[in-house]
């Protein structure tokens, strides 16, 4: 039995892995879906102080209180960004790293250094897509019943956890067990970037025939792709 702990990005909250992580536990596993601080269902909670820190932080010390340990940390888009500062702090806890069409910055390297953002609502404390820009470009590649239930749930992210550099201070150093997830229909994080990824943890390389959203898509081949070993 494998436990996972799966993060997810930009607008979003843990029920964007609700297929994913079923599809993990019948296969015998724990999977687990934290929402990030800000996000979701947390959204009442945006606040001035929330940064990719924060995230990792929080996460490091939820694997922590939840003893948790031989942890797979699993990150999709910006959560590549919260997964890599948290194998940094839970050094201890982890066993493996994947990242599934996910961004892997490094060190000082900011979200917008990758990927061109477009959002038409920008608060001081959040940003994100209006429902309309969701439905035409954000989920635009999601079939129905996704589109709706996804658009139903989507809400701003944290806006220093998109515009701030990264800080890590060994991961790139350190030596991974490491995934590397492309999806071949997904225009970013781009493939060169996460070649980069892959090139660098001398990581495992798989493809899967999706857009960026695999975990809504092709749910079960995702979670196929996270367990190998």
């Amino acid at each position: 039995m494998q436990t996972l702990v799966l993060i997810h990005g930009a607008y979003q909250g843990g029920w964007i892995w609700k297929l994913t992580a079923a599809s993990l536990r019948a296969a015998g596993h724990q999977a687990f879906a934290p929402t990030l601080d800000g996000c979701a269902e947390r959204a009442h909670q945006l606040r001035p102080g929330i940064s990719n820190d924060s995230h990792a932080r929080e996460v490091a010390d939820w694997l922590h209180y939840e003893d948790l340990r031989d942890v797979v940390l699993v990150g999709t888009s910006s959560g590549g960004m919260v997964v890599t500062r948290v194998a940094e702090l839970a050094r201890e806890r982890i066993a493996r790293v994947v990242f599934a069409d996910a961004l892997a910055l490094l060190d000082g390297e900011c979200l917008g250094d990758i990927v061109t953002r477009v959002n038409p609502r920008n608060t001081e404390l959040g940003t994100g897509p209006t429902r309309e820009d969701a439905r035409d470009r954000l989920f635009a590649e999601l079939e129905e019943p996704h589109k709706t239930w996804a658009l139903d749930r989507f809400t701003m992210h944290p806006r220093a956890v998109m515009e701030d550099p990264v800080s890590l201070e060994s991961f790139w150093q350190d030596s991974w067990d490491a995934t590397v997830i492309w999806c071949r229909r997904s225009v970013n994080p781009p493939e060169a970037h996460q070649r980069r990824a892959a090139a660098t943890l001398n990581a495992r390389w798989f493809e899967l025939d999706a857009g960026h959203y695999p975990m809504l898509q092709v749910p079960d081949a995702l979670a196929e792709f996270i367990l190998a070993t």
